[in-house]
């Protein structure tokens, strides 16, 4: 049986995921590569600097999102996040931490201040509330995150319930 490995970097996989990015209009590592660029104060060109963000502005248009996405250039992310289905109407505040393998699902909220850890999933239409959330967290959909929550936890329901994961 074949499996699919996302790791997987022969010439058919990349051709596949080249293919589905053209057809999604959606290549999170051109969007993420040139968002990086525009934010940078330290990269010089202008002019380089204003077509990224036409191209940006563009892709956003075309996902529907121009009027509900909001990534403010404060925010730090370690690397990009994972987007399935695309920058549709995520705002993330100034000063804000993400960082290495998030997943953030649309119409979420992370207000400024807040503090994510690495591989966390933040479900759809989810809010933060300028907190700090754990390494290896679930926030499910439409939660409202007003405290800190630890490691290894999963947060659900509109006032948060913690739920600790024990591993056994």
């Amino acid at each position: 049986m074949i499996t699919f490995n996302p790791e997987d970097n022969t010439l058919l996989i990349k051709l596949g995921r080249m293919l589905l990015c053209r057809l999604q209009h959606w290549n999170p590592q051109k969007y993420w590569k040139r968002r990086e660029y525009v934010v940078n104060p330290q990269q010089g060109n202008i002019l380089l600097k204003l077509y990224y963000l036409y191209w940006i502005k563009k892709i956003d248009t075309i996902h529907n999102c121009s009027f509900g996405t909001n990534l403010n250039e404060g925010a730090i992310f370690s690397s990009p996040p994972l987007l399935p289905h695309g920058p549709n109407g995520i705002i993330v505040g100034h000063s804000v931490t993400i960082g290495k393998q998030c997943t953030i699902y649309q119409q979420v909220t992370i207000a400024a201040g807040s503090i994510i850890q690495d591989h966390v999933l933040i479900g759809a239409g989810a809010k933060i509330l300028g907190k700090k959330l754990g390494n290896n967290l679930k926030v499910g959909a439409n939660s409202v995150v007003i405290e800190d929550i630890p490691d290894n936890a999963t947060v659900v329901l509109t006032k948060p319930r913690i739920i600790p994961n024990f591993k056994s």
